[in-house]
């Protein structure tokens, strides 16, 4: 069998950022529970090409890689930040390059970020829906963390820590259930 990969997508449009030590904390811990190699993105190293490709082909060769990482990963780690109750912009316009097949039956653990709690079900409302267009299987355990679960760039939330350890377990459990093979027909 091939290497396994755990690839996150941050989609904020700053770095440094809470939801990218977020993002990638997760990665981590579900990488070395399941032997795998991670990376973990920002919408900012998808290239200048990004902004105004319409299609992948209009993507440069590095955005291309990242794609071809993305849907070829055991496991994926998506999140952003909220903006006005709901993902970025750009965090929507890469998912809207992809195929709608490309992410059918592919593992995928939700998270957000936000200022406060007035935006917590943004996992449930705006991300969970959008994996659903794509057939992906979604983890049952989401994750948002607000300001406050925060400090100096460290998830300090007991909380907050034992909801990403139950999605780890969760999407640990499908790969290991699935032997690391798509579910997709």
């Amino acid at each position: 069998m091939s290497k396994k990969f755990v690839i996150g997508v941050s989609g904020n449009l700053t770095r440094p950022s809470k939801t990218r030590v977020f993002v990638d904390h997760i990665v981590g811990q579900v990488a070395k529970k399941i032997g795998a190699s991670s990376a973990t993105f920002d919408i900012e190293d998808f290239g200048p090409s990004f902004a105004q490709a319409r299609r992948l082909s209009d993507l440069d060769p590095s955005a291309r890689n990242i794609v071809e990482q993305l849907t070829g990963a055991a496991v994926l780690v998506i999140g952003s930040p909220t903006f006005k109750g709901s993902y970025t912009g750009l965090f929507k316009h890469f998912f809207d390059l992809l195929e709608p097949s490309s992410l059918k039956g592919k593992p995928v653990i939700l998270a957000a970020t936000g200022g406060g709690e007035r935006h917590s079900l943004v996992v449930e409302h705006q991300l969970r829906p959008l994996f659903g267009f794509f057939e992906a299987l979604t983890i049952p355990t989401g994750i948002y963390a607000s300001d406050r679960d925060f400090a100096d760039g460290v998830i300090i939330s007991e909380a907050i820590r034992n909801r990403m350890e139950q999605a780890v377990i969760e999407a640990c459990r499908l790969v290991g259930e699935t032997g690391g093979v798509s579910l997709a027909a």
